[in-house]
């Protein structure tokens, strides 16, 4: 399942709980940006997945259709089987790259993120006997915990408080990558969920 088909599931999954959505909100939900959220709905509406009902004025509502229904229920279906495989993938990685750090010795390891990945990432670690040490994320919220821990910011003097860093995203982990390392992180202390030469989703679809 490449990234624009994910993007058609989250669109279509979004619509379906709330028909009023605003095209802002969503392009905030899907974390991309307007002009792209525009032209999923003019396509999604196009291949009559859904359509467009003018309310009043400057004020529309988003129906998904029978077409619609069936291409969500047949993305659900292909995305967990794609996620199933994710799973052992990244479970499988981390092994190979952790096994090679002695869990009784010094070795602190850190995870950037929150989200589902970053909770796989924290499961694979509890499982080879290490605890992280420290969670990164951009934009935290006060008071944020991830797991029972404190969330912390990108603060540069906490840049130096481990060994390793397992950016846990799954997509285009390279940007994060290259941003750690512009920020003084050597690029061995980094370990990405899966190999940076895969970094190059499309949108098309």
């Amino acid at each position: 399942m490449n990234v624009a088909e994910q993007r058609v599931l989250q669109v279509l999954e979004a619509v379906t709980q709330n028909s009023r959505i605003t095209q802002r909100l969503l392009s905030t939900k899907l974390g991309i940006a307007l002009g792209l959220t525009n032209m999923y709905l003019r396509r999604l509406t196009r291949k009559r997945y859904m359509k467009c009902v003018n309310i009043r004025a400057n004020r529309l509502r988003y129906l998904i259709t029978p077409h619609g229904i069936a291409e969500k229920a047949r993305l659900t279906y292909e995305f967990m089987g794609y996620s199933l495989r994710l799973y052992r993938h990244v479970r499988s990685h981390l092994k190979t790259v952790l096994e090679q750090i002695p869990s009784s010795g010094a070795s602190r390891i850190a995870i950037y993120g929150t989200a589902e990945a970053a909770e796989l990432a924290y499961l694979s670690l509890k499982e080879l006997g290490f605890e992280p040490v420290l969670v990164l994320n951009g934009g935290v919220q006060p008071q944020e915990e991830f797991l029972g821990m404190k969330v912390h910011g990108l603060d540069r003097a906490l840049l130096s408080m481990f060994d390793r860093l397992i950016v846990a995203t799954f997509e285009q982990p390279g940007r994060l990558v290259a941003s750690f390392v512009q920020q003084g992180v050597g690029p061995d202390k980094l370990v990405p969920l899966r190999p940076l030469e895969n970094d190059h989703p499309t949108e098309e679809g």
